[in-house]
C-alpha cells in the first residue's frame, strides 16, 4: 500500500525527456546573435520561470527587446518540438499509470509553459491522467522557493505532507523539503553536478521509474 495521497511531477527532464531540446534552442538562439552559452547561464535559468528566464536572459546579455518578445521567439522554435519530438523518460507512462490504478492524485509543477507542456504530454498519452497543471507563472516565483508545490497540493486537494515531488534539479528539491513535502530526485544529465547533494536530499532517488514499479 502507498503512504502517500497525491503525487507531482516536474515536466523538463523528469517526466519529459526534453532538457536536450532547449540545449538545441539555446545554441541556435545564442548562435543567431553570434553567442556562445555560458555555463554560468544555463546554471542560473534551471529554476527560473519563463517570465523571469526571459527577464534574466535580457539583463545577463544586454539584450534590447522585451520579455515577451524573447518568450515569442522561444514559443516559436519549441513548440514544434514539444508537439512532435519530445518523449517521456524511460518507463514514465507505466508509472503513471501504476498509480492511477491505486488512486493517487497526479498533478504537475513546472516551468514550462501550458502551451509547450500540453501538446508534449497529449502526444505522449499521459494528459488525461492529471488531474491538475501548475505552472511557476501562476506563482510569480521560481522553483527555489515552496509557492508553485504549495498550490500543485491545493489544486489537488491534499495536505502538502501527502504529497510526493519528483524532481531532477537541486533547488527545486530543496523547496520541496522546505514546503513539507516529500522530495524524489529524478536523474537527468543536466543536473549530474548537483547529483549527489540532489540524492543527500531526496528521500529517494531514482534514474528510471520502472525502479518504482
Amino acid at each position: 500500500m502507498l503512504d502517500f495521497e497525491a503525487a507531482i511531477f516536474d515536466l523538463d527532464g523528469t517526466l519529459l525527456d526534453s532538457m536536450a531540446i532547449w540545449h538545441e534552442i539555446d545554441i541556435e538562439f545564442l548562435g543567431r546573435r553570434g553567442l556562445d552559452v555560458p555555463d554560468e547561464y544555463i546554471s542560473a535559468i534551471n529554476s527560473k520561470s519563463f517570465r523571469e528566464t526571459a527577464e534574466y536572459t535580457i539583463e545577463y546579455f544586454g539584450f534590447d527587446v522585451t520579455p515577451e518578445e524573447l518568450m515569442d521567439e522561444w514559443f516559436k522554435m519549441a513548440i514544434d518540438k514539444y508537439s512532435h519530438q519530445v518523449r517521456l523518460k524511460p518507463n514514465a507512462k507505466e508509472y503513471l499509470l501504476f498509480l492511477k490504478g491505486r488512486g493517487i492524485k497526479l498533478g504537475t509543477a513546472s516551468s514550462l509553459p501550458r502551451v509547450l507542456a500540453d501538446p508534449a504530454l497529449k502526444k505522449n498519452g499521459v494528459y488525461h491522467l492529471f488531474d491538475a497543471f501548475t505552472t511557476t507563472d501562476e506563482v510569480g516565483r521560481s522553483k527555489e522557493y515552496p509557492d508553485i508545490y504549495l498550490l500543485a497540493a491545493s489544486k489537488l486537494g491534499v495536505q502538502p505532507g501527502n504529497c510526493i515531488v519528483f524532481e531532477d534539479i537541486l533547488p527545486g528539491i530543496k523547496a520541496v523539503r522546505a514546503a513539507g513535502m516529500h522530495p524524489y530526485g529524478v536523474y537527468d544529465r543536466s543536473s549530474e553536478h548537483h547529483q549527489e547533494e540532489i540524492r543527500a536530499l531526496a528521500e529517494v532517488y531514482i534514474r528510471d521509474f520502472g525502479e518504482l514499479l
